[in-house]
């Protein structure tokens, strides 16, 4: 009975409404790893807009990013962990910009952009 006590029912809800699991983790899992969990569990037919690394990876539980070097029991929360019950965290996948995608994005040359501003003060008598 210890064991089950010390383990967390955890779902993994990803931006489209899905999700993964639930499963059970012990307490010494580190968030670190259950980002391994969801890029490893990732629905193959979305591979393509997936997370390809952990580092792509952020996790949500309680309105609080999660940090890689947090466990499982660090991330519980003091009301509501009610035995049998599933917390869900939330998913963002947020992609690294590579050096090669920065270069691209760079205009090219001296040319400045036009930048245009509207402003409207009306006044009524």
């Amino acid at each position: 009975m210890a064991e089950v006590k010390d383990q967390l029912e955890i779902k993994f809800r990803l931006n489209d409404g899905s999700d993964i699991g639930p499963k059970s983790f012990p307490d010494a899992t580190t968030v670190a790893t259950l980002k391994e969990t969801v890029v490893a569990q990732w629905p193959r037919a979305d591979k393509e807009n997936g997370p390809k690394t952990v580092k792509d990876v952020k996790l949500i539980s309680a309105g609080r990013i999660l940090e890689n070097n947090k466990t499982v029991g660090d991330c519980r929360s003091p009301v509501g962990n009610f035995s049998g019950a599933v917390t869900t965290m939330h998913v963002i996948i947020h992609h690294q910009v590579t050096e090669k995608e920065k270069k691209k994005k760079k205009p090219k040359g001296d040319l400045k952009q036009n930048k245009c501003v509207c402003l409207c003060f009306g006044a009524r008598c």
